[in-house]
């Protein structure tokens, strides 16, 4: 295993700090402090090496649009309709960030902060990238000041590994997840690569990407995964419809190991097996991506990328049927996202 810390750039007169840990086999997993931003992740190629994950060469670039690439999503991910939920037989209102709704933990969520970051290497086999912020009541709107903490780890069985923990000092909610887009092949869009889900219905959503409390087969239609299809055959499906492609949440059912998707590209032979053991997953084919936006790889164009976020459902808190994203005060809650890379 190596590491390697180094000032990558200034954004809002902050040091922007990028931690990399890269394994004996070459995969180098690289995390900004700004938004802890996952901000590549490589695999050895016969020609050097290939990022699976878009990026940006600055961090202006990364807060310059409204897609999350690759960032930290919290305290809650998705949508709160009207910025209100119930907790404890009270009514909050939290500042929202997309007309009247609370989308990606609101204007002062994950993404919007300098996470104080190290390099844990006190076991030099299992090298840690450890970010951790306090995100007060008084600031992000929400209750309680939540303490986070996400690790990310890199094993030499090529699995990253990303944990969220937090605490809080009143109740709370905490749903976080990663927005991180992949494409696997060599070519600029994502149409060539097969996606599976453990899915065989997504959320019923409103003209406001709001739950309404119903499920939707999939079953036949363009939206189904549960056996595999090609993401290009899945966004034909969908011309005739606003968004030309996928925005949606997945009801999924984690198999026993925890996986509940699995991305694969049959020209380069690489793919990444998502595991969570939480029953929500959202689906972006970057449908709205613009040429305005500055990758790494060029200008964005629709369906250079896949997100696929895993998350509680929702809006749980106003669809309690769905699950309980809930964080008493004193408790310490935790999540895990885990990527297992063949290549």
């Amino acid at each position: 295993m190596q590491t390697a810390t180094k000032n990558w750039d200034t954004y809002q007169n902050q040091v922007v700090t990028r931690y990399v840990i890269a394994n004996d086999h070459g995969v180098k997993l690289a995390v900004l402090s700004w938004g802890a931003t996952l901000h590549t992740l490589s695999v050895p190629t016969a020609n050097g090496e290939k990022n699976l994950v878009l990026s940006y060469h600055r961090m202006a670039d990364y807060l310059d649009n409204p897609f999350y690439v690759g960032m930290s999503i919290g305290r809650t991910g998705g949508r709160i309709s009207g910025g209100k939920f119930p907790l404890n037989g009270q009514t909050y209102q939290v500042d929202t960030n997309e007309g009247h709704n609370t989308l990606h933990g609101g204007p002062h969520g994950f993404n919007t902060v300098n996470w104080e970051g190290q390099l844990d290497t006190s076991d030099p086999q299992a090298p840690k990238i450890v970010l951790t912020h306090t995100f007060k009541s008084s600031e992000d709107s929400f209750p309680g000041d939540l303490t986070v903490h996400i690790t990310y780890t890199l094993s030499d069985a090529d699995k990253v590994t990303m944990t969220y923990t937090a605490t809080s000092t009143a109740d709370t909610l905490f749903n976080p997840t990663q927005h991180v887009y992949f494409n696997l092949s060599e070519d600029q869009l994502i149409a060539g690569q097969t996606l599976q889900i453990n899915s065989q219905e997504r959320l019923e959503l409103d003209g406001e990407k709001l739950p309404t409390g119903q499920y939707l087969s999939t079953a036949g239609t363009p939206y189904d995964f549960a056996n595999g299809q090609y993401l290009g055959s899945a966004i034909r499906g969908l011309q005739t419809i606003p968004e030309q492609g996928i925005d949606d949440v997945y009801h999924v059912v984690p198999a026993a190991d925890q996986t509940i998707a699995e991305l694969s590209d049959p020209q380069s032979k690489r793919s990444v097996t998502i595991k969570s053991a939480r029953n929500g997953l959202v689906v972006f084919t970057a449908n709205s991506f613009t040429s305005q936006m500055k990758l790494a790889t060029g200008p964005g164009q629709p369906y250079m990328g896949l997100a696929l976020e895993p998350q509680s459902l929702p809006d749980s808190p106003n669809h309690p049927e769905f699950c309980d994203v809930s964080l008493p005060a004193g408790e310490t809650r935790t999540y895990q996202i885990a990527y297992d890379l063949s290549y």
